[in-house]
């Protein structure tokens, strides 16, 4: 498809996946076929890299990884934060065929342990800035060799060592479509982590579902602030990119607000990628957008949780782009999203693309009627989901039962076609016998001067099942009082019925969060910093 072309209608090819196909091939070698190999494929602070020498130093990594002894179809960890090393690494893998395992770069030694027990490589590739978990745990695990960027240790291999051979252009491996590609470990927040394996088909089918929803343009520099150990950063900041022939731009550091405002303005980023937390955090700082210079972006992106209406609204307002909200999960990526060519509903994840088969479910796996709440359901022939969870059959196999995968989160459609989701299903609760959805009360909540942020939780109740509580951070200049709370119930009976207006409003200093920005509700019963 080219630049600049927005439809409603997909091209001819759309998320047709060829027999054989490799994902290094496919970001590498077409972009020098199409003539873009001086274009800098990546940018961060300290320079750009384009397509070519992109091409030539993965090429180069690969010989080197296969010099010690990378096997096809053999799991690689990478414990890696953002940056042109991780790229290299990732394709140099998947160049050669073997598989990269991805964790979060700031796991604990006993959580990555776990992983480790469970993925079995035998060589790590990683950062010094991010290599004492792994030292720790080394003699304890599968891993026999530590390849580190930024200061190998004793005994370590030095990653720049592998990059020195200059031959001719590697040719990527002959690998089918449906042969894994990598596998990405979940944070583990609801329980022991998943290894979730992804085939090389997944670049076409979730890659041309990028290209329809957000259309590139041929000076795009895309940037997200999350970690590429999730997949939606891996896809929106790496792998989308550079598969359309635009630029990637690396967040260096931490996602503070500060930080991500100085990087869209140091490398006129225009397209963002993050979550609604992160934007809220940049809302909540003082006239931010008169000290930066933000008129490159063109949208900015929100997945992960629900973007509440005042968000959105505040954002457009200050920033002057739109801001679409898209869904997805670690096991496919991208579901719904919105984008240029179709109509934000705010509150709402939009329609789903062409080719894209959903359903809401009740527990019966019957499809509910419009407007009624039930579970979100992805068709499991959809070639952009996942292969199954590593060395877990039974699991795959229970969610990918009666040719749908339940994604875990509850959802409704309204009358005009657009999905809105409720939340997940352990996180929803009854209360008086009526089903409360968080995000609805969360979405009110927001609407008040006085709230940051907010989550809505149940307090077990002898009477009524469960009281509905908010759990709320304020904004700075408000302090915690019963004033408040009841001003905050006053503003949310113009907005939800009586019955879902919380009983109770706890004030806290902060919210706890999962590595990827997703507020964790299980884990506020625990919370000690109530005021």
């Amino acid at each position: 498809m080219p630049f600049n072309q927005r439809t409603t209608e997909p091209w001819p090819g759309y998320r047709r996946v060829p027999e054989r196909l490799n994902i290094a091939r496919e970001v590498l070698e077409r972009p020098l076929a199409d003539g873009l190999g001086e274009k800098p494929a990546l940018v961060w602070e300290r320079g750009t890299i384009s397509y070519r020498e992109l091409k030539r130093r993965v090429d180069a990594g690969a010989r080197g990884l296969k010099r010690l002894g990378v096997r096809k179809g053999e799991p690689i960890l990478i414990r890696m934060p953002n940056s042109t090393e991780f790229a290299i690494a990732f394709l140099a893998l998947i160049e050669l065929g073997a598989i990269p395992v991805l964790v979060n770069s700031l796991l604990s030694p006993a959580e990555l342990s776990t992983i480790l027990e469970h993925a079995e490589p035998r060589i790590a590739l990683t950062h010094a800035s991010r290599a004492e978990a792994l030292r720790q745990v080394q003699l304890e695990s599968s891993v026999a060799k530590i390849v580190c960027a930024g200061g190998a240790e004793a005994g370590e291999i030095a990653f720049e060592s592998l990059l020195g051979n200059n031959e001719e252009d590697l040719e990527a491996e002959d690998t089918a479509a449906t042969e894994p590609a990598f596998i990405i470990y979940t944070s583990g927040t609801t329980g022991k982590p998943k290894g979730i394996v992804h085939a090389h088909r997944w670049l076409v089918a979730l890659g041309d579902l990028n290209r329809f929803r957000l259309p590139p343009k041929g000076g795009d520099v895309i940037m997200a602030t999350g970690e590429w150990s999730f997949i939606s950063a891996l896809g929106h900041n790496l792998l989308f990119p550079l598969r359309n022939g635009v630029c990637g731009a690396i967040l260096h550091g931490r996602a503070t607000p500060e930080n991500i405002l100085e990087t869209i303005q140091r490398h006129r980023v225009t397209v963002l990628y993050s979550v609604a937390t992160v934007y809220r955090r940049i809302l909540a700082v003082p006239a931010f957008e008169k000290h930066y210079d933000l008129r490159s972006l063109r949208c900015a992106n929100s997945t992960g949780e629900a973007l509440l209406e005042t968000t959105y609204h505040e954002w457009k307002r200050r920033v002057g782009c739109e801001i679409y909200e898209h869904y997805g999960v670690s096991e496919l990526q991208l579901v719904i999203g919105q984008g240029p060519g179709h109509p934000v509903k705010p509150g709402s994840i939009g329609k789903p693309a062409p080719g894209i088969q959903v359903a809401i479910l009740d527990n019966r796996d019957e499809p509910v009627r419009i407007s009624e709440t039930g579970y979100f359901a992805i068709s499991a022939e959809d070639p952009g989901l996942f292969l199954g969870y590593y060395k877990e059959p039974e699991r795959t196999a229970a969610a990918l039962k009666g040719g749908w995968y339940r994604t875990g989160d509850l959802a409704y459609q309204d009358a005009e076609g657009c999905f809105f989701i409720a939340g997940r299903g352990d996180d929803c609760f009854k209360s008086r016998g009526i089903f409360i959805s968080p995000t609805e009360v969360e979405n009110a909540l927001q609407r008040h001067p006085a709230v940051a942020e907010a989550a809505v939780i149940p307090e077990p109740d002898p009477e009524i099942g469960n009281k509905i509580c908010a759990v709320v951070v304020l904004a700075e200049g408000h302090e915690p009082s019963p004033g408040l709370a009841d001003s905050i119930r006053e503003e949310l009976r113009r907005h939800i019925a009586p019955f879902k207006v919380p009983q109770a409003i706890r004030f806290v200093r902060s919210l706890p969060k999962s590595p990827v920005g997703k507020i964790l509700r299980s884990e506020l019963a625990k919370e000690k910093s109530m005021l």
